[in-house]
């Protein structure tokens, strides 16, 4: 059947475009009670297995509550009560250690039954929709489905169900819990004074929030110089390694410039060389006591005991950490860009010499915005990208140099690494998590906003 009107039934007995409130309204008491009852609408019209299917969703989850669930969610609430204690065993001379609670299993248990209880709710809608689809079926003295209507209805217009019902499964097991258990982290108490199963953590709101953002603490004279650093990065980055890309590959694409495939291989012979080895070859070279550093020595630029600090002087290793990447990343966008110029039409280049522009004015006027109108996503992510570029900073200063007026960061830090070190290194797990949660809504709000004033969001034919 084709499309339908809302209220209408497809031969599966699946209504189209049918929403809760509708089914609500419109469904009558069986309809209603099968929110609460799994699969009563089902079972009363005979369609035993996908009745019996929901009841033993809902008895399964009702099992699972009480002799799992609900102690999870009363433990997800207080986060462990007991701590790991040490008691003296008089009969055997001995101190013994008692059990305690795990704060950190409390919250993993409280996510996953909270989860469960509204992939169970969800459940109870499908249940009701179910016996509604079967309603209006009885109403309009149409045949309700059997079991093997139900199995044909998979391999035909449900098989976007069938084929997409584990990959989901897997995001939110593997992906949307884990996300929410570590988000979660950022409201608690839980760094390396609170280390389960040893010591609890608590519950403590927004205070690690205000306590990394307001001024006066050494997290929030940490936090904003090394946000402020980490965007510095991130454009320099992003824009240099585009603009030197774009000039090089528009060097390379000149009608009078010869072997061009010569050209490009030699610049795109770096990016066969793994990055890591690359980044550790250049902290070597440019080391205190490096080829470079000793190379100057001996031409008398620098005395017998001088170096230029690359790496331990902030600024200095700054602008050298930026100078390396351009050498990483121009490469890639001289190959990226490359395909896009020979895909601008050669008509309009024609149309603007006979005008009379010259190359400058041909490059702002044509070539630039068109590169712009394709490239904008591109740049956007790779935006994304150098602000959580971990690689690049930790292989080649380390985040350092490092200095006492930081909260376990250095000079190079960026909010990436400088969560690396407070996670791995000082295990505050609550103070890495509160990062991880600003920086996603910092990327998230930069780039839509971004995206949408482009002419890649706004005009899509411009260049078409």
């Amino acid at each position: 059947m084709g499309a339908q009107k809302k209220g209408k039934v497809t031969q599966s007995g699946k209504p189209r475009e049918c929403s809760a409130l509708e089914v609500l309204q419109r469904g009558n008491a069986v309809t209603k009670l099968s929110f609460f009852i799994f699969g009563l609408g089902n079972i009363i019209h005979k369609q035993f297995v996908r009745g019996f299917t929901f009841l033993a969703l809902e008895i399964a989850y009702i099992y699972y509550m009480i002799s799992f669930g609900a102690d999870s969610i009363a433990n997800f609430i207080t986060l462990g009560t007991h701590e790991q204690g040490e008691t003296y065993n008089e009969a055997l001379g001995i101190y013994e250690y008692t059990v305690g609670d795990n704060s950190m299993l409390f919250l993993l248990y409280g996510v996953i039954t909270i989860a469960i209880t509204l992939a169970l709710l969800f459940f109870a809608y499908i249940s009701m929709k179910s016996a509604y689809c079967t309603q209006l079926r009885l109403e309009r003295n149409m045949r309700v489905p059997t079991f093997m209507d139900d199995l044909r209805s998979v391999k035909e217009e449900n098989l976007h169900v069938a084929m997409m019902s584990l990959p989901i499964m897997g995001i939110l097991i593997f992906t949307i819990i884990p996300l929410v258990f570590m988000i979660l982290i950022a409201f608690t108490s839980y760094d390396r004074d609170h280390q389960p199963p040893g010591n609890l953590f608590t519950w403590v709101g927004f205070d690690n929030f205000k306590v990394m953002l307001s001024q006066g603490s050494k997290l929030a004279a940490t936090f904003w110089p090394v946000l402020g650093w980490t965007l510095i990065w991130a454009v320099c980055a992003t824009f240099t390694c585009y603009i030197l890309g774009l000039l090089l590959a528009l060097l390379i694409n000149r009608k009078d410039t010869r072997i061009k495939g010569f050209w490009r291989f030699m610049f795109v012979l770096s990016v066969a060389v793994p990055q890591f080895v690359t980044l550790l070859s250049m902290r070597t070279i440019f080391n205190t006591n490096g080829p470079v550093n000793v190379l100057l020595r001996h031409m008398g630029f620098l005395g017998s005991t001088e170096s230029i600090p690359f790496f331990t002087d902030p600024t200095v290793a700054k602008i050298t950490i930026i100078c390396i990447n351009i050498w990483i990343g121009v490469p890639f966008t001289m190959l990226s860009t490359t395909g896009i110029l020979q895909n601008i039409p050669a008509e309009l280049y024609e149309a603007a010499k006979i005008d009379g522009a010259n190359a400058p004015t041909i490059f702002r006027k044509i070539t630039l915005p068109y590169m712009l109108f394709i490239m904008t996503p591109s740049l956007i992510t790779s935006f994304t990208g150098n602000i959580n570029n971990f690689n690049v900073i930790f292989l080649l200063s380390g985040g350092g140099p490092d200095t006492m007026d930081y909260y376990y960061a250095g000079k190079t830090d960026l909010l990436v690494t400088w969560l690396y070190r407070l996670t791995i290194t000082q295990k505050d797990y609550n103070l890495g998590a509160v990062i991880g949660i600003l920086v996603f809504v910092i990327l998230a709000v930069l780039s839509l906003l971004t995206y949408r004033h482009t002419g890649s969001y706004k005009d899509e034919g411009a260049f078409q």
